[in-house]
């Protein structure tokens, strides 16, 4: 993997691309993941104006002290970036406040939380004449859609969905994010008591990064237990969330029932 080569063609990309649409720069919301951390620091790259976001909801307090020490470091590396902190929890109690309580089931409310965040990140970027990055990888947002539709699926741009997970570790080390982040389990942020992605996907990244390559290169051999298990994990979740992934089905009328 050419490290270095890649990180600049990623920042060329991303200032090519601002540049082209007008914008001054870019936002992004930093969860204290790996991901955000290494979309952030491309951001920062470009030397465009960088502005990053910490949005807490019943945020684990690990994760937030993790996102607060990668925005002090980038501060301190680039002085194109600012940051703010924006606490929604007071916004999604009213929310659950208006919800009826039978609609406020787990997964429901933490789809919520991340459409709350989506919804800063466009007010900030609206505002400013900035472009909301993305933050998704290849296995999320192309392999197991494992993010909320129209939450930190809806972006603008998404500069590290061509890369496997492992591959994001390999470019946030090159550029020096914060041993914290790199050391800790990925994590989506959306629940209060700090589960991983491990948990609740029952596979971990490298395995669905094996599952997604034998797909791709149509590979045949016997599979173990727990490969058929893993398989099975991806497969399933891919199905069920191909309406993430695929462009907004519409509904073409015969030209024959237009005409007049």
């Amino acid at each position: 993997m050419k490290k270095k080569e890649i990180i600049n063609h990623l920042v060329n990309w991303l200032k090519e691309y601002s540049d082209k649409s007008k914008t001054d720069g870019f936002v992004i919301g930093i969860s204290g993941g790996i991901d955000s951390a290494l979309t952030s620091t491309l951001c920062a790259l470009t030397g465009k104006r960088c502005m990053v976001l910490k949005m807490p909801i019943r945020q684990s307090y690990e994760e937030h002290n993790r996102g607060l020490e990668h925005v002090e470091w980038l501060k301190k590396n680039f002085s194109n970036v600012e940051s703010h902190i924006v606490d929604l929890t007071g916004m999604l109690e009213k929310m659950e406040n208006a919800y009826p309580k039978d609609i406020q089931d787990f997964l429901t409310m933490a789809n919520t939380r991340a459409r709350l965040r989506m919804t800063t990140l466009y007010a900030f970027a609206g505002h400013h004449k900035l472009l909301v990055a993305g933050t998704g990888n290849k296995i999320e947002d192309f392999g197991i859609g494992f993010y909320t539709k129209y939450g930190d699926g809806g972006v603008d741009i998404s500069p590290i969905a061509d890369l496997m997970k492992s591959e994001v570790y390999t470019l946030a080390a090159e550029v020096g994010v914060v041993e914290s982040i790199l050391n800790a389990r990925p994590t989506d942020g959306l629940f209060a008591d700090g589960r991983t992605d491990e948990d609740q996907i029952g596979a971990t990244y490298d395995e669905l990064e094996w599952a997604m390559l034998y797909i791709e290169n149509e590979h045949e051999y016997i599979l173990n237990e727990r490969q058929q298990e893993v398989m099975k994990i991806y497969t399933s979740r891919n199905k069920a969330n191909k309406h993430k992934m695929d462009p907004i089905p519409v509904c073409l009328i015969p030209k024959d029932l237009k005409s007049r």
